[in-house]
């Protein structure tokens, strides 16, 4: 089984927090580029870390769609590309692992390669309609991620982000 961009997505989610944050955004990621591989109890998913992009802010956990401009988009872009994922020298995330299944969903156990750094994770997926929802918060300094920070550390993003995939419960293995 494959799933890509077209049939799945794949969203990360930051979060402000500084003396500044009232002023700054918390984001909704869209990677643009990914394939999950699923043969047997094995998985392979690589997402290209150069594919993210901005898709909207978020206000207390709603959507904001004109909170930004395509001139803060771009710049938000670039920061991440450049400063944070330096996806010039690390274009791409892996995962490798066994997927088991649950109660209602999966688990997939294994191992995250980012940012050159590779480190055990394990992945809890659950079923809602018909979607399956896999979920997990990577917390970007195990992977040697200096989270962004601005105006003299007073506006900052949390060093956990979240991941969220989404496919068809009928693509489940």
């Amino acid at each position: 089984m494959r799933i890509d961009e077209k049939s799945g997505e794949c969203l990360v989610f930051s979060f402000k927090e500084g003396m500044l944050a009232a002023i700054a955004h918390d984001l909704k990621l869209l990677v643009g580029r990914f394939r999950i591989e699923v043969e047997g109890d094995r998985i392979e998913a690589h997402f290209d870390a150069r594919s993210l992009r901005v898709v909207c802010a978020m206000k207390y956990d709603i959507e904001a769609p004109d909170a930004l401009g395509e001139p803060e988009r771009g710049e938000i872009e670039r920061n991440l590309q450049r400063d944070v994922l330096k996806t010039d020298r690390y274009p791409e995330m892996v995962l490798r692992g066994v997927v088991s299944a649950t109660g209602n969903g999966h688990q997939v156990s294994g191992t995250l390669s980012l940012h050159g750094r590779e480190k055990p994770i394990v992945v809890q997926s659950r079923v809602e309609a018909k979607v399956e929802i896999a979920e997990v918060t990577l917390h970007q300094p195990d992977f040697g991620i200096r989270p962004f920070t601005a105006m003299l550390g007073t506006l900052k993003i949390r060093p956990d982000v979240l991941v969220r995939i989404t496919v068809p419960a009928a693509k489940r293995t």
